[in-house]
């Protein structure tokens, strides 16, 4: 089992090879950091991983059992965090919270009550396995004092694998990242990122180069850029992408624009422009508007007020 685990996996050999031999050698850390851009693979790869881990000792049938039931997400030993929105009391995923239909300003977060169900969870002896995995999805997102009451658990996981997935071993605390095996993950080639869109039914990706420019080697970054593309409004997305006549006109979009897309979305829109002008038109000074939309929009500045101010500098162009 442990040659076809990572089968799924395209374009990291160096990660898999590295979880190749931690498994067969029997020399399991306590702790990795999957590091790497989004869309590349490490979720999958830990999902692999741990799949493995919870096999092992296990007889075929058994094993067959193990998938079903990972993929229902019940494995009583398996606890997997994502950063979520605060609303309303409650704690929301990313997917929850576009499901809802909320509009939110703020990014997601891994919190401290999260971190410290963590260390409830690793508290108890696994029941099902031979250890517990905990998987931790953009680490990068957890606040200081998040962070420090995870570094008390990675301290001492007990019969437990912890693995932080996020872009970098410099977006979490070095006290964190020491404790941590590293396993590197890449940003793939223009063939192999075509081979997986084609793979995923989304080989119609390849003929938008504004998404593959925006998506940099990322297949999971591509389909996320795609689906956000196919969300705008085709009318207003022709109205972005076309000179703007007047400072009317360009209000009159703002507030278009505003009433249709939330901020994350806005977000998305700033790099989809800055990528369609360069390319249509070759203009730098049409980027730094939207450049300063982008830092303003994370400043949580008003967007209405920001797409004025930009659209406006554009028109003008």
């Amino acid at each position: 089992m442990v040659s076809t685990a990572f089968a799924p996996i395209i374009g990291q050999s160096a990660a898999v090879e590295l979880l190749h031999q931690a498994v067969l050698q029997q020399r399991l850390a306590p702790a990795y950091l999957f590091a790497g851009p989004g869309g590349v693979g490490r979720s999958l790869a830990a999902r692999c991983f741990l799949e493995l881990l919870f096999a092992l000792g296990l007889s075929p049938t058994q094993q067959a059992g193990l998938q079903h039931r990972l993929k229902q997400g019940n494995h009583p030993d398996l606890l997997w965090v994502e950063p979520t929105y605060l609303h309303q009391g409650k704690l929301l995923s990313a997917s929850e919270a576009a499901a809802a239909g909320l509009k939110r300003k703020a990014p997601p977060q891994i919190r401290l009550d999260r971190v410290r169900q963590i260390a409830q969870f690793l508290s108890r002896p696994p029941m099902a396995a031979a250890r517990s995995v905990v998987v931790i999805e953009q680490a990068e997102t957890m606040a200081e004092a998040a962070a420090n009451g995870l570094l008390k658990t990675l301290e001492e996981p007990g019969q437990a694998t912890v693995i932080l997935i996020a872009p970098s071993a410099e977006a979490l605390l070095p006290t964190l990242v020491s404790r941590c095996q590293r396993i590197p993950f890449y940003r793939l080639s223009p063939d192999v990122l075509a081979q997986v869109l084609e793979q995923a039914d989304y080989g119609e990706i390849l003929q938008h180069p504004e998404v593959l420019a925006i998506a940099q080697g990322s297949p999971g970054e591509a389909i996320a850029s795609w689906q956000q593309l196919q969300a705008i409004p085709p009318d207003l997305l022709t109205d972005l992408t076309q000179p703007l006549r007047s400072p009317r006109a360009a209000l009159e979009l703002a507030r278009r624009l505003d009433k249709a897309l939330d901020t994350e979305a806005q977000l998305w829109l700033v790099d989809y422009l800055q990528q369609a002008f360069w390319r249509s038109r070759r203009q730098p000074q049409l980027l730094q508007p939207l450049e300063k939309a982008r830092q303003a929009l994370l400043s949580y500045a008003q967007p209405r007020l920001v797409w004025e101010v930009t659209l406006m500098a554009i028109a003008q162009v």
